[in-house]
């Protein structure tokens, strides 16, 4: 297609792309440098693997822009592109949803009589014996708040961004950005002075894990969150956004509310819910 000339048609052929297969290639490299490193390897294959997938990244977004610019993202393109964005949120819910399964399943039947290995590595109760838990209104409750007025900054930049005010965008974005940073150095030292983490007694138990997998993946969401903002930081003191056309500001903002909710529910079930235990809310 030629430079800064729309279709003729409402759909995008997308031109002929090197990114799917070297992203391919560095992932597999990635995986195999992975697996040789667990096993003693030098861990330069797996680098040079994770390098590839970056730089691949990079490139395919770099041209997904470059479309955008060049008029391919027509109205009925952005519509799709939205519906993507719905479906891979919708794949995300699903997989805090089976961490909130295990949490519930070991939560509220710590005493299967049908399990008798899981009465015993319980002592029939949830959080089991010996596990002190996070108390929930320190610094859990903190990063709630973080959480929350990250979610009013951004919709304060979408906001300025949808009234062409550029000021308002790029110190929503900005205020959102150190928000995020904030709660990841939090989490941060919350995870280093977990009593349960790692000690021979308490670690290694089933609370322990369902607790880091859960609210650390939710910690991974923050960051690529916060990086995804910082990229549309940039875009937008380039001047990529206008009114009518920011797909890739709405989706990282929609992203943003995503690991918000997330977040709330987090706090509730597992640190407030999981802090007293099941029998106190049956």
């Amino acid at each position: 297609m030629a430079e800064g000339h729309a279709p003729h048609h409402d759909y995008h052929l997308v031109e002929p792309s090197p990114w799917p297969i070297v992203g391919a290639v560095s992932a597999f490299v990635l995986a195999v440098g992975a697996i040789m490193w667990m096993h003693g390897s030098v861990p330069w294959i797996m680098a040079i693997g994770f390098a590839g997938v970056l730089y691949t990244m990079f490139m395919w977004w770099r041209d997904v822009v470059h479309e955008a610019h060049t008029g391919s993202h027509t109205p009925v393109v952005q519509l799709h592109m939205r519906y993507g964005m719905m479906l891979f949120i919708a794949s995300e819910v699903m997989f805090f949803v089976a961490w909130f399964w295990a949490f519930f399943n070991a939560a509220l039947f710590p005493d299967d009589p049908t399990m008798i290995a899981r009465t015993e590595l319980f002592g029939g109760q949830f959080p089991p014996q010996g596990i002190v838990p996070f108390n929930p209104w320190h610094l859990p409750l903190i990063n709630t708040l973080i959480l929350l007025t990250s979610g009013t900054t951004v919709t304060w930049a979408h906001h300025s961004l949808l009234h062409n005010d550029r000021k308002g965008l790029v110190w929503g974005l900005l205020l959102t950005i150190v928000l995020g940073v904030m709660f990841t150095s939090i989490q941060a030292y919350e995870y280093g002075h977990a009593a349960f983490a790692f000690s021979a007694q308490a670690g290694g138990n089933v609370y322990g894990s369902i607790f880091f997998m859960a609210t650390g993946f939710h910690g991974f969401h923050v960051i690529v969150g916060t990086i995804f903002l910082t990229v549309c930081l940039f875009r937008a003191l380039a001047g990529h956004f206008t009114p009518q056309q920011h797909f890739g500001f709405e989706a990282a903002a929609w992203y943003w509310h995503f690991v918000d909710v997330v977040w709330l529910f987090l706090f509730v079930c597992i640190y407030v819910w999981g802090s007293r235990g099941a029998e106190a809310f049956m």
